[in-house]
């Protein structure tokens, strides 16, 4: 297999990858909740998926601080 001659400096590896983006992923809206959620999966905010219960999704608290 050929081998090559020399090294490529780094600006023209760079070049060559330029067009290796990555792309946001596309989020629908839920059905149930109507927030962003990616589509055909469990809805991470209420657990739903199609209009029907799917997941009990507990609640994460907030932290109370005491100021004096």
């Amino acid at each position: 297999m050929p081998n090559p001659k020399r090294q490529h400096s780094r600006q023209r590896q760079r070049k060559r990858r330029t067009h290796y983006k990555t792309t946001l992923a596309s989020l629908g809206a839920c059905s149930n909740c109507k927030k962003p959620a990616l589509p055909h999966r469990i809805c991470p905010f209420c657990g739903f998926y199609k209009g029907k219960p799917v997941v009990v999704v507990e609640k994460i608290e907030e932290k109370k601080t005491d100021k004096k």
